[in-house]
């Protein structure tokens, strides 16, 4: 269950904030404390714990922002979900690393999906043991849930933007980790493609060079690409990484 601290200076925000918690089944939460300003949730952070913080942006004193910053420079500080009727805050407010920015007035849908990502953050996507067995999964987010997938299912994870997506055969899932890291947890099952792709070893089908599209030309460069089943989809394999995919082909005919 996830420990709320609620900060903000106007009491019914706190009290609509708690109800709302209250609503969260999927991930539990619980809201353990309240603060009507950064200094008296600083003094409550000093000797309790807290998962996640719901925080004002315009307070008296030090403002939301101001604490985020604060927050951040200690040791495994609480993630932060601004709660805000200032959008224009938005920008700074990712800068610091927040998990996500509501504006208010808060949807319990908006809130749930933080919280979500809150989860998603502290499991890290890490592979655990599975329930009554040695299947690693990893935990991700789906639409505002927590979503075990066990590690045979992956096909590929590719990074994108600033997130990194999962795909199974039948689904598609999106990850807030560096694909580096991913790759370290995920160890020797997985094959490293491109510098964007991870590929399970046992998915590898095919390596051929095709056709890739070239922004900007007429024609198209060609390139290594790699097969991967069940899907049938094809992705980029770097120039520096070919061997190590023809290698992993031979492998699996052996």
């Amino acid at each position: 269950m996830l420990r709320v601290l609620i900060v903000d200076d106007e009491d019914l925000a706190r009290s609509r904030l708690k109800l709302l918690v209250a609503d969260c089944v999927d991930p539990p939460a619980q809201v353990v404390a309240e603060a009507p300003n950064a200094s008296q949730a600083l003094a409550w952070l000093a000797m309790h714990s807290a998962d996640v913080l719901l925080l004002d942006v315009q307070m008296p004193g030090l403002v939301g922002t101001e604490l985020a910053a604060r927050l951040k420079l200690q040791a495994n500080p609480p993630a932060v979900v601004f709660v805000t009727a200032h959008a224009e805050h938005a920008l700074k407010a990712f800068e610091l690393d927040a998990v996500d920015y509501l504006t208010k007035p808060v949807r319990r849908e908006r809130l749930q999906a933080a919280l979500a990502r809150v989860a998603q953050r502290r499991a890290k996507a890490t592979p655990v043991p599975a329930a009554g067995g040695d299947e690693p999964m990893l935990v991700v987010s789906d639409r505002g849930r927590i979503v075990r997938v066990p590690v045979h299912e992956v096909l590929y994870l590719k990074a994108e933007l600033k997130y990194v997506t999962l795909r199974t055969a039948v689904h598609t899932y999106v990850l807030d980790d560096a694909l580096t890291d991913l790759e370290h947890r995920l160890g020797a099952d997985f094959l490293r493609v491109h510098r964007n792709a991870l590929v399970a070893r046992r998915a590898v089908r095919a390596l051929e060079r095709r056709p890739l599209e070239t922004p900007g030309e007429d024609e198209a460069a060609e390139g290594w690409a790699v097969r991967v089943s069940p899907t049938d989809e094809w992705l980029a394999v770097s120039r520096r990484q070919v061997a190590a995919v023809r290698e992993a082909l031979v492998g699996s005919d052996q």
